[in-house]
């Protein structure tokens, strides 16, 4: 049973599963894997480095010769990030949180796939109006950052579905096995963008203590917050918070976000207590189903693993 749909006919690959352009941690060797197996591997450039970029890519170039592409925080760059990467000859170039549409045409000229990822309809009827090839409906079961104010990936992916036909729709957000593919294709979804398992991969650019942190993680032990933005001194749109780990600093200011902000002493706290080793670099960005997760393998075959399962949950479907 092949998993072909509009997205894999599309794009070129096997399998409807996308690696998650997750800022610096989905580099080249991590996109490269994704592609070899069958997925469409994703840089994440996030606000577009320009010597990120020229480190990564070459790995990603020189590691497949599948379909790969590049994926941006469209508040957080500008045209000149975006020119950059095109030079390179991505497949696909992706977008999300912040409008798009100074980019498209860019894209467009490139012949690059244009994909956008939307949190709330809102985005999804603007992703359709700029001519989105294709439309990531981001759940807020989500790590990393997501809509303030946001749905559910069950309920969010067959109302963008409906929106955007004949779009192709991929479902992202609590997907972490096969079976969280099998039901975004079973609500219609074209396939699969997935974050937090991938960060748990050989491949990943991520401290092992984080990689530790996710397999050892349980849904519940999640949260989005923006107080983490804020004490960092994050440039992160108040649109959108970030789920991640349980952390000090949430349970300090959790509810007193206001506060936070204007308490210069805290900021630097934390750098201090960064410093000193006394908490992570960087918060563990992690999703509802962080609990799916329980090994580190590698990209390629964590592809190859996926696509069986969501067969196998397919052909189950609605029997006894």
């Amino acid at each position: 049973m092949a998993l072909w749909t509009e997205f894999t006919e599309l794009l070129g690959v096997r399998h409807p599963i996308v690696l998650a352009p997750m800022g610096g941690s989905a580099g080249g060797a991590l996109a490269a894997a994704v592609s070899r197996g069958g997925g469409l591997g994703m840089l994440g450039a996030a606000d577009g480095q320009r010597e990120w970029l020229d480190r990564e890519v070459p790995i990603v170039a020189s590691g497949t010769d599948q379909p790969w592409g590049v994926g941006f925080l469209t508040w957080a760059i500008d045209a000149g990030a975006v020119e950059h990467a095109l030079r390179y000859g991505p497949r696909a170039v992706m977008f999300s949180f912040g409008d798009p549409g100074p980019f498209v045409d860019r894209v467009r000229r490139a012949g690059a796939a244009l994909i956008i990822q939307v949190t709330d309809l809102d985005e999804a009827r603007r992703a359709v109006d700029l001519g989105a090839d294709v439309i990531v409906a981001q759940g807020t079961e989500a790590g990393g950052h997501g809509a303030r104010r946001g749905r559910s990936t069950l309920p969010f992916v067959p109302v963008v579905v409906d929106l955007a036909a004949p779009v192709p729709v991929l479902a992202a957000g609590g997907i972490a096995d096969g079976r969280g593919l099998a039901a975004a294709l079973a609500l219609g979804a074209a396939g699969a963008l997935i974050g937090t398992r991938f960060q748990a991969t050989a491949e990943a650019l991520v401290d092992p203590e984080i990689t530790r942190a996710i397999v050892d993680g349980r849904g519940e032990d999640t949260e989005r917050s923006s107080v983490l933005d804020v004490v960092r001194g994050s440039r992160w749109p108040s649109t959108y918070t970030a789920r991640t780990l349980g952390h000090p600093y949430l349970d300090r200011w959790r509810g007193r976000e206001a506060e936070l902000a204007i308490d210069a002493r805290s900021r630097q706290d934390y750098q201090d207590d960064v410093a000193r080793g006394v908490i992570p670099r960087l918060p563990v960005w992690a999703g509802e189903a962080v609990d799916l997760i329980t090994d580190v393998p590698s990209a390629a075959d964590l592809v190859a693993a996926l696509a069986s399962q969501a067969e196998d949950a397919l052909s189950r479907a609605g029997r006894r």
